[in-house]
């Protein structure tokens, strides 16, 4: 497993780079960048938007403000300059990276607590009552957008009386030393965000733990297992929920990414000090080495999260082995 999973380390090395190439060419390749958002400004001079581009390197050739963006990160860990923020791309980041993988990560944990017992649920009372209430739950929460949904949470707290709407905080705790009043406000501002961000997740891992589950039910060694006597109980929860989570686990790697892209509009509008907002103005601004840095990182997080997916099958399922 270690040699595996170390030369899943070395692949990513050139995957990296690929990548690397194929998102700065994109990013070069739409219309305007930076500096030219100034020379439609009347109270900006032509000779000082020219300035601005070359102190930025804007003026150089395409390949070498790529080259010039490699070697910053091989040889100093140096990821670049934010042209809007005028701060290093790595400050801006690792200033909302708590808060993005704590929301991100809560949603995540929220998504599967709920949709897998209640996947399992719907495929054990196939055709019931609350089957049917929970498939016609599923489609709400698949067809509604995640800020709509935040949008109507915010609604039903204000007008029962609640304030504990948008941002991670109450007024009077911006700033303060935590304490245990303060991770309780938090909470009571934080659970809208997971719900509205999880909620579509959770109806998409719930159909598909129900299907996977209705399709393992009905194998043969499953019909074996209760011939030979076995409670119902162990042959679902020890036969057939095993194999059926298998492919879950597959999309689990798919979820990591969703650290970033996933909280975008839904932190928007909470008004939350996550990654996704960042992202956004970085690319109305033609930022080019912040939203080069995001595009890196969520590419990062899909192959660490495919990494984990595989051993985490290989725990899960014995048959499967990687040499």
């Amino acid at each position: 497993m270690f040699g595996y999973i170390l030369r899943r380390f070395l692949y990513m090395i050139p995957m990296m780079f690929l990548i690397s190439v194929v998102c700065f060419v994109v990013i070069k390749l739409q219309p305007g960048e930076f500096g030219s958002q100034y020379f439609e400004n009347p109270r900006v001079s032509a000779e000082a938007v020219i300035a601005l581009r070359h102190r930025l390197g804007l003026d150089r050739p395409a390949y070498e403000q790529y080259l010039y963006w490699v070697k910053g990160i091989v040889t100093r860990g140096d990821f670049g300059y934010s042209f809007a923020y005028k701060r290093p791309v790595g400050e801006l980041i690792w200033e909302r990276m708590a808060w993005t993988v704590a929301v991100s990560s809560l949603s995540i944990l929220f998504t599967w607590l709920v949709a897998i017992p209640v996947g399992i649920y719907s495929a054990t009372h196939r055709y019931s009552i609350g089957d049917h209430l929970l498939t016609f739950f599923g489609f709400i929460g698949i067809s509604i957008p995640s800020f709509f949904l935040a949008l109507a949470l915010i609604y039903l707290v204000v007008s029962t009386g609640g304030t504990a709407v948008g941002g991670l905080f109450s007024p009077q705790y911006i700033g303060q030393p935590w304490s245990w009043a303060k991770f309780v406000d938090m909470m009571n501002h934080l659970w809208i965000a997971v719900i509205a961000i999880g909620t579509a997740g959770t109806a998409s891992l719930l159909r598909q733990m129900r299907s996977n589950l209705l399709d393992v039910l009905g194998a043969q060694y499953v019909t074996t297992a209760r011939a030979k006597g076995l409670s119902e109980r162990v042959v679902i929860y020890k036969h057939a929920v095993r194999n059926a989570i298998n492919p879950l686990i597959s999309i689990f790697g798919m979820e990591l990414p969703e650290v970033i892209s996933g909280t975008i509009i839904s932190s928007i509008v909470l008004n939350l000090p996550t990654i996704g907002p960042f992202f956004y103005d970085a690319l109305l601004n033609h930022d080019q080495y912040l939203v080069m840095t995001f595009l890196m990182l969520s590419a990062f997080l899909m192959q660490i999260g495919n990494l984990l997916a595989d051993i985490l099958l290989a725990w899960a399922d014995p048959r499967i082995t990687y040499q």
